[in-house]
Parts: C-alpha cells; structure tokens; sequence
C-alpha cells in the first residue's frame, strides 16, 4: 500500500473509532436522561425460520367492553367484560428502553398461527412489542361456531378490545404508548378502520390514548361515517386486485372520507392476490358469502344503519337480518401467496418505520 493511502486509511479508521466512542456517550446519556435508545430494526427480508426459534407469546387478559354498536357504549363500562391476547416483547424492552409496539386483530376465522402469532414473532425477533388481540375466545360465552360468532361479536367489540389493549400497554412501563400502531386482518381490518375515526376513539378510547397509525390488510369497505374527522393518525390499505370482497370504488370512496377528516391514507393493491395471503398454507379456495355488496352508515350518535333497507343494526337479529339481505353466495377466494405476504412486509415495514420514527 503507497503511503498516501495507509495514511488515508489510518485516519478513516481514527474517524470510525472516533464515531463509536461518540455512539457509546450518546447512548449511556440517552439512558441516563430517561429517552429510549431506539434500536428497533425493521429489514426489507423479515426474520423467519430459525431467527424466530426460542421467541414466545405469554397469554395476557385486561378489562374490557362489549358494545354491540358505538352507541350502546354507555351500557357496557370499561371492565365489564375480559379481554384475552398473547403478547410478545423484545428481550431489549425495559422502562429506560421503551420500544415501539403492534396491536393486531384477527379475521373472521379467528386468531390464525401462521398469521398473527408469526408476525408477533418477527416483530420481537426486530425489537418490538406485539399484542395479538383474540376478541372471539374471550366471548365464547356469546358464540363458538363461525356463523354465530359473525352474529353475536361485533367490530366494535373488536375496536374496544383493540383501545383497550392499548391502554394495557401504556401502563406497562416498558412500552411507547406514543408509538403504538393497530393492524387488523379482513373482519379486524374493518374494525382497524372503524377505530381511525374520532368519534369512535373519543368513544371507545381510554385516557385519550390513541393509535401512531392504523393497518388494514384486506378488509372489507363497507361502512360510512357520516362525522368523517379521524384521530389524524395516517393509514394504509392493503389488498389484492382478485379479493371479490374487498370493493375497490368503494374503498376509494372511504379513503376519501378518511382524508377529508384529516388523515393521510394510502391504498396498496398487489396484482393477482386473493383474500388472506398471509393465512395458512392452501391453494385457492373458496368462502361461501360475501359482504362487499352491504352498504352500512355510521351516525354520529354511533347508530348504525343499513343504506339499503330500513333496518337499523341494534342486535344480533337485525344483525342476521340485514346481511342476510346484503351478502350475495358467490363468495371470494382466499389464498396464501409467500410472495405477496413478502410484499406486503415491505410496504408495511415502511409504514411503521414512518409512524414509528425510526
């Protein structure tokens, strides 16, 4: 090596050295001064395989609500129902080390291992919390069967579990209740919508805690609000152009009302993916109804009603009564898609690391 760049070298490598020791200060001071040290790392490649080996979700429950509508709120306070979930924390997590966290709620078949558990997995594995929200097994008293639990369980229920789940994690001291985003799956997609608008946060919310971001993997859009003032926090869309229940004017449409509130939204449509790509390992298959053609509206006193007939939904036989109404047999398909799924991580990824500040 010629002197000129040994020399160069030397200095590049003082500068290095130089730069760790500033790391080393900065941190210690972070910590000394009570400010989180951000070390969360969210890749384009998830972690997958053996990087998940040894990672765990401990079952969690906190106090909750049932409210069949958002106007039936008043008669169901915060503790008069249990909520269940699994939750996964970084081994980095600590009250001077407060990491960034993912509330999610499943689909209409439930909590799904291959789906919520394994993103609770990757999430902690990158160094966040994740708390996977399981609205069904913690209303088996209400119903069990697929039908009934459509019937007898509904989003808003999920979005009180969704706010309070999130006031579970505020109070743990380990958690950024600041940098806390929900995602939801299809039937929790909707419900993931649902809890971006302000009145439903000012309804259902806890101690003004409120979401850094919403996530909405292919739910379907069928519910209006007619107050469209959201939370302000961004959202994002994610389906795939040959999900037949995912009503793509339609969503547009929300998106609209979304961003006319005060939200950013942006909507991803993977080409060729069917509904749940993300689920377990199947070919297409086909589900037997279908909501996309139901039209609901959201009045600001929390009444929902069916735009469609002159029913309002207060129960779980009007309930029954207007989608079965509303629902056609064609069905959609759903199908895994490792591919899509990879996709999707990325644009979601990104997502949090904006939400997130990372």
């Amino acid at each position: 090596m010629v002197p000129r760049k040994r020399e160069a070298y030397r200095e590049s490598g003082a500068r290095v050295k130089r730069t760790g020791h500033l790391l080393v200060v900065l941190l210690a001071a972070m910590t000394a001064w009570g400010v989180p040290a951000r070390a969360t790392v969210i890749p384009e490649t998830w972690p997958d395989g053996e990087a998940l080996q040894g990672v765990r979700g401990e079952s969690i429950t906190f106090p909750t609500r049932s409210p069949f509508t958002p106007g039936a709120t008043k008669d169901h306070p915060l503790g008069s129902a249990k909520g269940l979930g699994t939750l996964f924390m970084p081994k980095n997590a600590s009250p001077t080390n407060k990491v960034p966290a993912v509330v999610m709620l499943h689909g209409s078949a439930g909590v799904i291992g291959a789906r919520e558990y394994t993103y609770g997995q990757q999430f902690a594995a990158m160094g966040f919390a994740a708390l996977v929200i399981d609205s069904f097994g913690a209303r088996r008293d209400r119903a069990t069967d697929f039908i009934g639990r459509l019937m007898e369980i509904t989003e808003t229920m999920l979005v009180a579990d969704a706010y309070a789940g999130l006031e579970y994690l505020a109070k743990r001291g380990d958690v950024d209740a600041a940098r806390v985003a929900l995602a939801g799956f299809s039937y929790g997609g909707m419900a993931t919508t649902f809890a971006a608008y302000r009145q439903i946060a000012e309804t259902l919310g806890i101690n003004g805690g409120r979401f850094a971001g919403h996530v909405a993997f292919y739910g379907p859009c069928i519910a209006r609000f007619t107050d469209s003032r959201t939370t302000a926090a961004p959202l994002l869309f994610l389906s795939g152009s040959a999900d037949a229940i995912v009503d793509p004017e339609r969503c547009e449409e929300i998106a609209g009302d979304l961003r006319k509130g005060g939200s950013s939204v942006e909507i991803v449509v993977y080409p060729g993916a069917y509904h749940q790509w993300d689920g377990a390992r199947s070919g297409p298959r086909n589900i037997g109804r279908n909501l996309a053609p139901c039209r609901f509206l959201v009045e600001p006193d929390g009444t929902v009603v069916d735009r469609q007939t002159p029913f309002t939904m207060n129960g779980p036989f009007t309930r029954k009564l207007i989608l079965g109404l509303c629902t056609n047999s064609e069905g959609y398909l759903i199908g895994r898609d490792d591919e899509v799924r990879a996709r999707s991580n990325r644009d979601f990824g990104r997502f949090l690391r904006h939400v997130f500040r990372l």
